[in-house]
């Protein structure tokens, strides 16, 4: 698959991605590699990564815990003290081996870290190769809010290898759809059309379908990289997604759930305010209901849950002035950005998800 560049990385994928990242040590003066990994790609991950590594360079493994959890200035701190333990000055490279937690983090830690250190992210779920990863979005989580700190700020390359995808289970991967199925439905009608039966894919169709969707992310942030309109769109489900995921993350009685679990759900209720505010046709939000509650377990949310979901909407990122804006959809394809909610036609988007 051919590479895909933007003015400050490229992302690169498979075996031609390793040549890339070899060539790329051979031509650079680093002092010293550092390698953040988590407790799961520790050891599913990284013996192939070091397998396909071609350098004399010395390196050091740094270890977090899995998990979103985890996603938090305390475990920043750890990665900060190793770091100025295993002496790392301002030429060294961290490379980023896992999943969405660990390409945010450890971006985030290399950006601030003597004021800034070169990264590269190797991301090894399929929800960060084709969205955490690319963009140059760095940070972490406040309590249970999320992404509340961090700097856009992108790597020198992104390597994609879809074999890492065998590590996974099921329920990883799903979350990894969410956002492809997110791409199609904001910027590619097209493109969203060949989720509809998903039975039918095959391994090889994944990886162009993985290709395509980073295809579609690196347009967005090419043209909007520090997210003043376009880029916006890439937060369609996520308002009441991201709401949903801390309020599920910070309560002992709730099962937490997977980013692109959370974000499914805040895409079928965000299309169906598009519907009543926008004139969404009624049709293709049916099509689209189905669709993600073929991939994704329906979620008990009660009626008592919904007063806190939407205490939490006013943390979001994209609001401005008081206001809480969502990306909505006019039709498959053409997003509508900064778009006010009344709460009761939110109480609405609670009861059709759940109906």
């Amino acid at each position: 698959m051919t590479s895909i560049t933007n003015d400050t990385y490229t992302v690169h994928f498979n075996a031609d991605g390793y040549t890339k990242l070899n060539n790329y040590l051979k031509t650079n003066s680093f002092s010293k590699l550092f390698i953040v990994v988590d407790t799961n790609t520790h050891t599913y991950c990284l013996p192939k990564f070091m397998s396909k590594l071609e350098t004399d360079l010395a390196y050091e493994i740094i270890e977090i815990e899995a998990g979103e959890s985890h996603k938090n200035i305390d475990t920043c701190v750890g990665v900060w003290n190793a770091l100025s333990e295993l002496e790392a000055d301002r030429k060294g490279l961290v490379i980023n081996l896992g999943g969405g937690v660990v390409t945010d983090l450890g971006g985030f830690v290399a950006c601030t870290f003597k004021r800034g250190l070169k990264y590269v992210n190797v991301p090894t779920s399929l929800l960060a190769m084709v969205d955490a990863s690319v963009g140059g979005k760095t940070g972490v989580d406040l309590g249970a809010l999320k992404n509340q700190v961090g700097v856009i700020s992108s790597g020198d390359m992104v390597l994609v290898d879809t074999d890492y995808l065998e590590t996974l289970p099921t329920n990883q991967l799903k979350s990894g759809l969410a956002e492809m199925l997110k791409h199609g439905l904001i910027y590619d009608p097209s493109y969203w059309g060949k989720f509809l039966n998903l039975n039918t894919l095959t391994l090889n169709d994944l990886d162009i379908l993985i290709h395509q969707s980073v295809e579609i992310k690196n347009a967005i942030v090419t043209e909007d990289p520090n997210e003043n309109g376009l880029r916006k769109t890439l937060n369609f489900g996520h308002t009441l997604g991201h709401a949903i995921e801390s309020y599920f993350l910070s309560h002992a009685n709730k099962e937490e759930l997977l980013h692109g679990e959370a974000i499914a759900i805040g895409m079928i209720m965000e299309t169906y305010i598009s519907s009543e505010l926008l004139g969404f046709p009624k049709d293709q939000l049916e099509v689209i209901k189905q669709t993600f509650l073929n991939i994704f377990d329906k979620v008990s949310i009660d009626d008592s849950d919904h007063g806190a979901i939407m205490e939490l909407l006013k943390y979001d990122k994209k609001n401005e002035h008081g206001n809480i804006n969502f990306v909505l959809l006019e039709d498959i394809g053409k997003p509508k950005i900064d778009c006010l909610v009344e709460n009761n036609l939110i109480i609405k988007a609670f009861d059709y998800y759940q109906s």
